[in-house]
């Protein structure tokens, strides 16, 4: 036997490991208003879990403390699926380890692992941007394998006359999911009569468009798999779901 060897010690892996076991040692709860309630203000790492399978880790910061990084979640997700599939845990993290990133210490660890895989889907992402409009979602994308919803309740809009543009800024504020589009006088012009309560977003863009491309041809609203838009442009949009027009 050799009289020496090698030794390498990997403060991150341990550091990650002990995030890990500290995760999994809690119970998960619903991702629900009334649970995330009670998490404290604070920074920190958390993970969601989809049928009790791990499928995101994420970090809250002191700008984005957890409440509200869950909260998100929460809105979003309610605008694909079930939520209440979903459930959550996560840690308060004291100041002194942000420099050494907790949550790049777990999705570094799941990846080796093959787990946490909304976390390589895209998930995490906001507003992609316009040059993302008219690209193919790849088939594993979160977008592509979690769809918008078009049938969620936008709930805060009652029946009654609007005008375009209010009726819009109201659409985009109630969506649990992005409605990007690009303002115009033409819209302060035109009204909208909503015939009832809390009309489903494919009936309210089913409503918008035809009165807006009745002044100007050229508007559409396209869904697309993650999110919506309304530009006076017909694309090319290779992945689009529906449009309005």
């Amino acid at each position: 036997m050799p009289a020496s060897g090698e030794f390498r010690l990997s403060i991150t892996k341990a550091l990650a490991d002990q995030l890990a076991e500290g995760l999994a040692a809690l119970t998960p709860d619903p991702l629900e208003p009334r649970y995330l309630s009670a998490v404290q203000s604070k920074p920190g790492v958390y993970q969601l879990y989809e049928d009790d399978i791990l499928v995101y880790v994420g970090k809250a910061q002191d700008t984005e403390p957890l409440p509200k990084r869950l909260r998100q979640h929460h809105d979003k997700l309610g605008g694909r699926l079930y939520v209440g599939r979903m459930t959550f845990t996560c840690l308060y993290v004291h100041e002194d380890m942000h420099a050494v990133s907790p949550e790049q210490l777990l999705i570094t660890k799941y990846r080796a692992e093959k787990t946490a895989r909304w976390n390589f889907m895209g998930f995490g992402s906001k507003d992609p941007g316009k040059e993302r409009d008219t690209t193919k979602v790849d088939a594993d994308h979160f977008d592509a394998t979690h769809p918008i919803n078009l049938e969620v309740k936008c709930e805060q809009i009652k029946a009654g006359p609007y005008k375009a543009s209010n009726l819009l800024k109201y659409i985009k504020s109630d969506l649990p999911f992005l409605f990007r589009y690009e303002k115009s006088y033409i819209h302060e012009k035109i009204r909208v009569d909503v015939p009832r309560d809390a009309m489903s977003a494919d009936d309210l863009f089913g409503l918008i468009a035809p009165r807006i491309s009745d002044v100007n041809d050229a508007w559409r609203i396209t869904a697309l798999p993650g999110y919506v838009i309304m530009y006076p442009k017909d694309g090319p949009y290779p992945h689009a779901l529906k449009t309005y027009r």
